[in-house]
């Protein structure tokens, strides 16, 4: 399923030129050469390439990575997004067995897995992520391990088999401002990613979410968006530039500046979050293995 066309978003995203601060160049060194080696050898899915990062050059130089678990094709459409929409395949049981041995391979410290949306599947996937994470901890016992999971549709018992496999970070992304929610996120809401939030964080674990700017939300609905993600005991903060993948996908109203930016952090660990990463090229797993509690 393509995203559908839109004059609207053509115009809109040719007529905003990308300022200085969000150019990056892309540095290939000998540990992003061994990362892309290896997740390729595993027959691996990144979403560091599947969604164009613009980190992809630092984080790989790094040895980090976020591994893209239950294929590369996505159930929703959310009109951010770059990843294929569209009917998935089944999904593969060796999966999680593959990851853990990359993990290994390349003697990560902190592992990132997320997965593309399979509203097709009974568990959304739930078993494979949890697996995932079993596997690492076998495999490479010192990493730690977050999970960017999708909502589950708002079924706490597939989230609760996530969580019984014990990951350090449980993250979700609210990806902006309530208002805008339908408009981009089209098949999720607000209600039901904070009940995964707050689900997660009953139970006691470090949770984290993230949100994208420049998609024609007001300073007030930010700062709201972030006092409902403390009122929900939220540890862990991302907020980033939104760049559009393509002319067609959803329309960029403005760039912020790295100042404006800064003081959205500023005031996010005023409210009480334990780690905020906030700037134009900030994403979910920017600096993740920072964040991890160890």
């Amino acid at each position: 399923m393509a995203v559908k066309k839109s004059t609207k978003n053509i115009e809109q995203n040719t007529r905003l030129r990308r300022p200085e601060w969000l150019k990056v160049r892309l540095g290939i060194d000998s540990s992003y050469a061994e990362v892309r080696r290896v997740t390729a050898d595993k027959k691996l899915h990144t979403v560091c390439e599947s969604a164009r990062c613009p980190n992809i050059g630092e984080c790989w130089s790094r040895k980090t990575a976020t591994f893209m678990i239950l294929g590369n094709v996505c159930t929703r459409s959310c009109r951010f997004c770059n990843i294929e929409v569209g009917k998935p395949h089944e999904y593969d049981v060796q999966e999680p067995q593959r990851v853990a041995d990359a993990v290994r391979e390349l003697g990560l410290r902190h592992a990132v897995i997320t997965s593309v949306t399979r509203d097709d599947l009974s568990d959304g996937g739930a078993f494979i992520f949890a697996e995932t994470v079993r596997l690492i901890r076998k495999q490479q016992p010192g990493c730690s391990i977050e999970v960017l999971i999708p909502d589950f549709k708002g079924d706490l018992q597939d989230l609760d088999t996530v969580l019984d496999a014990a990951p350090d970070i449980l993250n979700h992304n609210l990806e902006t401002v309530e208002r805008l929610q339908k408009d981009l996120r089209v098949q999720a809401n607000y209600k039901t990613s904070f009940s995964i939030l707050k689900h997660a964080k009953k139970r006691g674990f470090v949770t984290k979410s993230g949100i994208m700017l420049g998609v024609g939300e007001t300073n007030g609905e930010v700062l709201q968006t972030l006092r409902d993600l403390r009122a929900a005991d939220c540890d862990i903060l991302t907020i980033g530039q939104y760049l559009p993948p393509t002319k067609e996908h959803y329309p960029l109203e403005r760039f912020y500046t790295p100042e404006e930016f800064a003081g959205f952090r500023e005031q996010a660990l005023d409210m009480g979050f334990t780690h905020v990463e906030s700037g134009p090229l900030v994403r979910s797993s920017y600096h993740a293995d920072e964040q991890a509690v160890k």
